[in-house]
């Protein structure tokens, strides 16, 4: 049976995620608690993996129910911060400066989050997916594909590549307990799935493997129009507006929904 078996959101953008057992779809449309806060430099350009490989060398936690931030560098330098407090998220961004060496703001979005694109929703994977394409890597573990990829909505007991089936012409919906998802775009993916995400090492013929292998296990369900290439994994969706506010948990069943 097709169920929600994971909830991740990315607290602090470009950093790690953390697993929780539910999540409320924000009046925004994205997931509570998920890329809530970012870090800009003075010209308003916002630090991630796609900008520096330098992300890898943090280690993080997040508690959602206090606040409580905690990182920790490879040279073993730690902090905590309680990111829900303004005079905080300034001590966290002159640190997270100092680590960078950039003059950064630290700031929070709680209605949306700061994700790549702002008009849409939360990201879905299945389980199947993300073990797949960890077989088509020696290194690459399925946790280590989870880390890569970034969903946050992992969903099992459905085949590998599941969530493509959701755009293109006359696709169909879904529902997760009572929450709809409709599919807006598959996501085309940047650099960071090439690195390992604790030492941010590029996978040799990273992209070049991944498009070969995506092109020969391309599902047949899927619309292959609504697809620019091949360098693409994982579901960008919409919740509609009359669905925010509520609730997903990790347990829910999955229902396709006619398209």
């Amino acid at each position: 049976m097709a169920r929600l078996e994971r909830l991740r959101v990315y607290p602090l953008k470009g950093l790690g995620g953390t697993d929780v057992r539910a999540a409320e779809v924000l009046d925004g449309g994205t997931l509570e608690g998920d890329r809530e806060f970012a870090l800009f430099d003075a010209g308003g350009d916002v630090v991630n993996g796609k900008r520096t490989e330098r992300v890898h060398e943090l280690a993080t936690d997040y508690d959602p129910e206090t606040g409580a931030f905690a990182v920790e560098t490879r040279a073993g330098e730690t902090a905590e911060f309680d990111l829900t407090r303004e005079s905080e998220r300034g001590r966290a961004a002159a640190w997270f400066g100092d680590f960078f060496d950039l003059d950064l703001a630290l700031e929070r979005d709680a209605r949306r989050g700061f994700v790549d694109r702002r008009e849409m929703g939360p990201s879905v994977v299945s389980t199947a997916t993300l073990e797949t394409v960890s077989s088509w890597f020696e290194d690459v573990s399925v946790q280590g594909a989870r880390r890569r990829l970034r969903a946050n909505v992992e969903v099992s007991g459905v085949p590998a590549f599941w969530e493509d089936r959701f755009v293109g012409d006359d696709a169909p919906a879904f529902e997760i307990g009572d929450v709809r998802f409709e599919g807006v775009t598959p996501c085309g993916r940047c650099v960071v799935p090439g690195r390992d995400p604790d030492t941010g090492a590029v996978t040799p013929d990273f992209r070049e493997r991944f498009v070969e292998k995506r092109r020969e296990t391309f599902p047949e369900w899927a619309d292959p129009d609504a697809f620019e290439h091949f360098f693409t994994a994982m579901l960008i969706a919409d919740v509609p507006e009359a669905d925010r506010g509520r609730r997903l948990r990790v347990g829910d069943s999955v229902t396709v929904l006619d398209g």
